[in-house]
C-alpha cells in the first residue's frame, strides 16, 4: 500500500540521513543506502512501482528547480569557460575508456561505443544535494559543475542520436540537433522574458498559494518540454528555476518549494535509487562490475579535474569538481534502458551497468566532501 510505503520511506530516509551525518558523511549517502536496504536487494519491504517512480521523478525535478532558484547567474556566466572544459573532457575520457573496455570484452564496434557514451553520462541531482549540504552550491565550483553538467548532457544526447542513426534506428541527426537547439533557445528566451510576465499574471489571483502554484506550473511545463525535446527533464526544471530567480518572487518560491520538496518528494527520489537495484542476474559478473566501476569513477574524476585545472582552479577544487561529475544517476539509467530496447546493450550487461551506476552514485557524496571540506 502506497501510504504506508511512503511513511516507511520518509522515516527511514530521515533516520539514515541523520546517522550518515553523525558518521561524518553527507546525509544523502545514508538516504541512498537505506533505499538498498528497503528494496528488493535486501529486505524487499519497498518495491519499485510505477507510482513510486513517478513520485521520484517529481522529487528530482523539484530538487533541480530549487538548484536553479539558488543559482547565481553572474557566477554561472563567469564560469562558462571552466564549464566547457569540464564538460568536454568529462565526455572524452569515459567515452574512450568505455569504448576500450567494450572492445576488450569482445563487444561489436557500435555496442562498445554505446558503452563509452553510457559511461560519459552525468547526473548532478546527487551532486546538487551534496553541494547544498556543504554550502557550496553558490560557489564558483558549484556553478562550474552545474554548467558542465548541462554541456555534458547536450553532448551525450547528440552523440547518442548520431550512434543510433548508424545502428539502424529511426533517428535523423538534423532533426535531433534542431529540436535540442530550439529547446534551449526558446527556454532561455522565455526564462528571461516570458516567465516574469507569467508570474505577474498568475501571482495576484485571489486564491491560496497562487505564487507557488504559478512557479510549479512553470517548472513542470519546462520539465515536460525538455523531456519531449530529448533533453533531460531535470535540465528544463533547472532553467525554470533560474528564470524565476530573476523575478521578485524568488525567495517566496524557494522557501515554499523547498518545504514541499524536502518533506516528501526529494526523500522518495533518493531512496528510490536504491530500491531500483536488484542483484538477480548478476551471477559471477562482480569482476566486470569492479572493472567498469573503476573506469567510470576514475575517468569522470580525472577528465573534468584536468579541465577545471586548465581553467585556473587549484588541484583540490579541480578534484572536487571532478567528483561532482562522477554520479551517473537517472540519466545513465535512461540511456541504459534505450540501449536495452535497441539491442545495443544485452540483458546481462544491462544488469551489470545498473549496479555500476549505483556505485558511482554512492561514491559521489563522500568523494565531494573529501575534496571540498578537507582542511
Amino acid at each position: 500500500m502506497l501510504i504506508i510505503e511512503l511513511a516507511v520511506i520518509l522515516f527511514a530516509s530521515k533516520v539514515a540521513g541523520d546517522v550518515s551525518v553523525r558518521l561524518g558523511q553527507p546525509a544523502v549517502l545514508g538516504k541512498l543506502l537505506v533505499g538498498i536496504v528497503l528494496g528488493p536487494a535486501v529486505l524487499g519491504i519497498i518495491t519499485n512501482t510505477e507510482i513510486l517512480s513517478e513520485l521520484s521523478q517529481i522529487g528530482v525535478i523539484l530538487l533541480m528547480f530549487i538548484a536553479g532558484l539558488e543559482t547565481d547567474l553572474a557566477q554561472l556566466k563567469s564560469t562558462r569557460k571552466a564549464s566547457s572544459y569540464v564538460g568536454v573532457l568529462g565526455l572524452i575520457f569515459p567515452l574512450l575508456a568505455g569504448y576500450g573496455a567494450g572492445i576488450l570484452m569482445g563487444l561489436p564496434q557500435l555496442q562498445a561505443i554505446f558503452l563509452g557514451l553510457l559511461l560519459s553520462a552525468t547526473s548532478i541531482s546527487i551532486s546538487v544535494q551534496a553541494l547544498k549540504e556543504m554550502n557550496k552550491l553558490k560557489s564558483r565550483e558549484g556553478a562550474t559543475i552545474l554548467g558542465a553538467a548541462v554541456i555534458d548532457d547536450i553532448l551525450v544526447i547528440v552523440s547518442l542520436a548520431f550512434l543510433m542513426s548508424f545502428a539502424g534506428s529511426d533517428v535523423h541527426m538534423g532533426e535531433v540537433i534542431l529540436l535540442k537547439a530550439g529547446f534551449f533557445i526558446i527556454a532561455i528566451v522565455a526564462a528571461w522574458k516570458v516567465i516574469p510576465w507569467i508570474m505577474k499574471v498568475l501571482a495576484p489571483l485571489r486564491v491560496t498559494e497562487s505564487v507557488i502554484s504559478a512557479a510549479l506550473i512553470i517548472c513542470f511545463v519546462y520539465a515536460f518540454v525538455a523531456d519531449y525535446a530529448g533533453v533531460a527533464a531535470i535540465i528544463g526544471a533547472y532553467i525554470a528555476g533560474v528564470g524565476i530567480s530573476l523575478t521578485n518572487y524568488k525567495h517566496e518560491v524557494f522557501e515554499k518549494v523547498e518545504t514541499i520538496g524536502y518533506s516528501i518528494f526529494v526523500p522518495v527520489f533518493f531512496t528510490s535509487i536504491g530500491v531500483t537495484v536488484e542483484l538477480i542476474g548478476i551471477g559471477d559478473q562482480w569482476g566486470l562490475i569492479l572493472l567498469l566501476s573503476i573506469i567510470a569513477i576514475a575517468t569522470k574524476l580525472i577528465g573534468p579535474a584536468i579541465g577545471a585545472k586548465l581553467a585556473g582552479f587549484g588541484w583540490r577544487s579541480s578534484l572536487g569538481i571532478g567528483a561532482g561529475m562522477v554520479s551517473r544517476g537517472e540519466v545513465a539509467l535512461i540511456i541504459a534502458a534505450i540501449g536495452l530496447e535497441t539491442t545495443l546493450l544485452s540483458k546481462e550487461l544491462f544488469a551489470v551497468v545498473v549496479v555500476v551506476i549505483l556505485i558511482t552514485t554512492l561514491v559521489t557524496p563522500p568523494m565531494m566532501k573529501r575534496f571540498f571540506m578537507a582542511r
